[in-house]
């Protein structure tokens, strides 16, 4: 069955999701941070005020999955993570909630598959006012040529030579898509070897998420001094899948004032997030 193309701007319901400082611990070591990272894995170390990683907002902003009924039957073997943005209003607090709305921006035709696109907005229920603003891309494979709009192209966001570089390096590890799934994302792409056959792999792969989580530590280092306060936003595109145990380098170019690039690749080389751009203050 086809997608329908009429449910772009569909809206849903508010939804409500809390968490709790506990919460915020395993998010980030989900995402490979640990003894060197102590805010943000630790509630109780003298002197160091537990923090929460700002791509934390993947994870509390997931759009509602009813939403794509509208959209129509989806064989979620073929559905990959295809881009994600995190917009940061404020810091993420240890515990909260959130009351979010997530809305269909886009289906458009990219002949091989559709790509889908969501924005979720996500409000502070303590404050009323915004926390972060989420936007995902989900590439389903074999649904596209129908003819449809084809949707805008990424800017290729390439450095100029005047650009400040860093690059970091992380490992990951081979349990690691088990200890991020414990965050929300139960896909059995990233623990079932049956369905990760299903869906044209020869064994489960991380999910894009902890990847990008990774990528995001990375660009908190680099360029906010470890501090979240200072993280503006973060918008990339997923390029190739990455197995847990892969070792992850990050590459990142400071553009101008509160701007940077970023590229990740796996150790053989191949890129797996690509047309990064970071905004901070």
């Amino acid at each position: 069955m086809p997608l329908n193309p009429d449910a772009v701007g569909a809206t849903s319901q508010p939804g409500r999701r809390s968490w709790t400082s506990k919460d915020a611990l395993l998010y980030a070591l989900g995402v490979g941070a640990g003894t060197d990272d102590l805010p943000f894995t630790t509630e109780n170390t003298q002197n160091v005020a537990q923090q929460v990683l700002p791509t934390m907002a993947v994870v509390l902003g997931a759009g509602d999955r009813g939403l794509w009924e509208h959209v129509g039957d989806i064989n979620w073997t073929m559905l990959l993570h295809g881009e994600q943005a995190v917009e940061q209003h404020a810091p993420i607090p240890v515990e909260g909630e959130i009351e979010s709305v997530t809305t269909i921006t886009g289906i458009y035709d990219k002949g091989s598959g559709a790509l889908l696109t969501t924005e979720t907005r996500s409000v502070d229920t303590a404050t009323g006012e915004p926390l972060f603003t989420t936007r995902s891309g989900a590439f389903i494979r074999g649904e596209g040529g129908w003819g449809g709009d084809r949707g805008p192209s990424r800017p290729a966001h390439v450095p100029a030579d005047s650009a400040v570089y860093h690059t970091v390096v992380y490992e990951t590890r081979p349990e690691q898509a088990l200890l991020y799934r414990l965050s929300g994302d139960r896909n059995p792409l990233h623990s079932d070897p049956s369905f990760a056959s299903a869906a044209g792999f020869d064994r489960p792969i991380l999910h894009g998420l902890c990847t990008y989580g990774f990528t995001g530590r990375a660009l908190l280092q680099s360029l906010c001094d470890g501090d979240p306060a200072r993280f503006g936003s973060m918008d990339a595109r997923f390029s190739a899948p990455v197995w847990p145990g892969d070792t992850l380098t990050v590459s990142i170019w400071e553009t101008g004032e509160g701007e940077a690039f970023f590229q990740t690749k796996r150790d053989d080389g191949t890129v797996v997030i690509d047309g990064g751009r970071c905004t901070f203050r």
